[in-house]
């Protein structure tokens, strides 16, 4: 076989010439070879190959080999595979890079080696299969056989394959691009139907950018080509940044569409009494002893059965209840009222003047909910008790506007009536539903992803601390965004949260960047590392300047602002006249 010949002319090592190294520029063409099969993994969907070129053998990175089609003698059907596993087995020996001072190139050339990388590497594949357009991956039962060639799967594969919808489609969510390749090479969209449906989880530590990402995914769900009807529970007062996407020509759709965002700040947050049951005002109401509880909870039977059709009752007929109910007659015929009955009439009048609970006033579905419009709960203001029992009232009546529409249980002038597919977005979801603590929430919240897919109500949990999640709330969110996470508390939690298929990626969580996020379950094909895309709308959630503050401080005209409101005040002397003549 001839050798074949360097730019000079002369015979070049076939290993050498093996070994060559690719430019950059071709890692687009599909026949990019980057090693050979050795032989299957240490289970039977992983196989491992050998080469001397580490460019592209990183982990996450997305790799095929060729298979006869079944019956066909000359259609190949390509196998993709994710690299889960890279090791170094030969390389230059270790006296070699000892003396800092010489090139190793230098001492090689000496002894005799040629080649232009030393280095060979043993790589692990985990097999994703062959992909159908109307089935998706599936398994080829077909591994490698040694000696096969490996092949770096080139960008317009990547984004076919990886995709359920294509940028800007109807449905699509456009969230970044494939990390390991060059920025917007592979654009990553999401599938918004699984997405909403199936419920989705954003993990991330600190200042990892779980946020932006939020931000990103509200944007993407408000666009022309998909108007989402959204309500984000905002603790922190993160997502008013939004209002940013009214009157914006980039989220503009050909027939005039343009999203609306709706802000409401504590003043604007009202929950009728009448729709908290038992728990709701238990949780309300401090230090309530064991017979304080069991007087309250004949009163909220005594409400019931006075109200019959009315559904509207208020603090003071609460009160009422508990004194009917903690009253007691003695022998002589004289009511007694009990020393509890008092003690919870003052802790009802206190709630009576809380201004999130009202008589009358309630943030109703019609309120909260339209097609193209996101709705922000601005509830940095409110205490966690309270934000647990207004998260919980309104995810209840959402779930029961959703079950009683479907099913054609009421008319569309009652205020419960929601013809539309919603979804709601729980900023510090670890507040609502805590792994080890009593919580309002966290029973509907389990309700809703295990029912809410039947009645288009889908849910999206952000938390920074997924070790303090509920387990069984995590595991039921089928699409998960995951970003830098370090603690080994909640790197633990993820293992059973996310999917086998993307646990290999889950070593790489401490070495992720901000904006840097896995992607895994039902809104993409197959798990992979992504490129969060820049924001349109400004973020809302930076962290706070403490230097520059300080430094304010001390400027001239602040510091001068200070001494003049600080100065006393002269009191303005009268003046002593008689008759208009002065005396002074």
């Amino acid at each position: 076989m001839a050798l074949p010949s360097s730019a000079s002319g002369e015979p070049m090592n076939l290993n050498r010439a093996l070994a060559q190294p690719t430019s950059d520029s071709a890692i687009a063409p599909s026949f990019t070879v980057i090693g050979t099969v050795k032989g299957p993994g240490d289970n039977g969907n992983q196989y491992v190959f050998i080469t001397a070129d580490n460019r592209y053998v990183k982990v996450g990175e997305f790799v095929y080999y060729k298979v006869l089609a079944d019956g066909q003698l000359d259609q190949w059907v390509q196998i993709l595979g994710k690299i889960s596993a890279c090791r170094l087995i030969d390389h230059l020996p270790d006296r070699i890079f000892a003396d800092t001072e010489i090139s190793p190139e230098a001492i090689a050339s000496l002894i005799g080696f040629t080649y232009t990388n030393p280095e060979i590497y043993e790589v692990t594949v985990d097999v994703i299969g062959y992909f159908d357009d109307n089935l998706g991956f599936m398994n080829p039962r077909k591994t490698p056989d040694p000696g096969a060639k490996v092949f770096l799967a080139d960008n317009a594969m990547l984004q076919r394959v990886l995709n359920k919808k294509q940028p800007g489609a109807i449905g699509s969510a456009h969230i970044g691009h494939l990390l390991l390749r060059e920025t917007g090479a592979v654009p990553v969209a999401l599938d918004v139907k699984e997405l909403v449906s199936t419920h989705m989880a954003i993990l991330a530590g600190t200042g990892s950018g779980k946020s932006y990402t939020a931000g990103v995914l509200i944007e993407e769900l408000l666009s022309p080509h998909n108007r989402a009807a959204v309500l984000i529970f905002d603790p922190h007062g993160e997502y008013s940044t939004l209002t940013e996407m009214q009157g914006n020509e980039q989220f503009r759709g050909e027939d005039g569409y343009l999203p609306k965002v709706k802000v409401l700040t504590p003043d604007d947050i009202h929950i009728r009494m009448s729709s908290l049951d038992y728990a709701d005002i238990v949780a309300l109401l401090p230090m309530m002893s064991d017979r304080q509880q069991s007087i309250l909870n004949k009163a909220f039977l005594i409400v019931k059965k006075h109200c019959q059709g009315e559904y509207r009752w208020d603090v003071h007929d609460l009160i009422a209840a508990v004194r009917e109910a903690d009253t007691q007659v003695d022998d002589e015929g004289n009511e007694k009222l009990g020393s509890s009955a008092m003690a919870l009439e003052w802790k009802l009048e206190r709630l009576g003047r809380s201004p999130y609970f009202h008589p009358v006033q309630h943030l109703a579905p019609k309120d909260l909910f339209e097609p193209g419009q996101v709705t922000v709960l601005q509830m940095n203001e409110i205490s966690q008790e309270e934000q647990q029992v207004i998260c919980a009232a309104v995810l209840r009546q959402t779930n029961s506007a959703r079950m009683d529409t479907q099913k054609d249980r009421i008319e569309p002038t009652d205020e419960n009536y929601l013809p539309y597919p919603v979804f709601i977005l729980l900023e510090e979801a670890h507040r609502f539903a805590p792994a080890h603590e009593p919580s309002r929430c966290k029973a509907v919240i389990r309700t809703i992803l295990s029912e809410g897919r039947k009645f288009g109500l889908g849910v999206g949990l952000i938390t920074q601390r997924p070790g303090k999640l509920d387990s069984d709330v995590l595991s039921q969110c089928m699409s998960q965004f995951i970003m830098r996470i370090v603690n080994p508390v909640d790197q633990e939690s993820l293992k059973y949260g996310v999917e086998a298929a993307g646990r290999d990626l889950l070593k790489e969580l401490p070495a992720l960047t901000k904006g840097q996020i896995i992607i895994s379950g039902a809104c993409v094909n197959t798990p992979v590392l992504c490129k969060v895309r820049q924001r349109r709308t400004k973020h809302g959630g930076e962290t706070l300047d403490a230097p520059n503050e300080w430094l304010r401080h001390f400027q001239a005209h602040r510091q001068r602002d200070r001494e003049i409101a600080a100065a006393p005040v002269t009191p303005q002397r009268r003046s002593r006249n008689i008759r208009g003549i002065s005396l002074e």
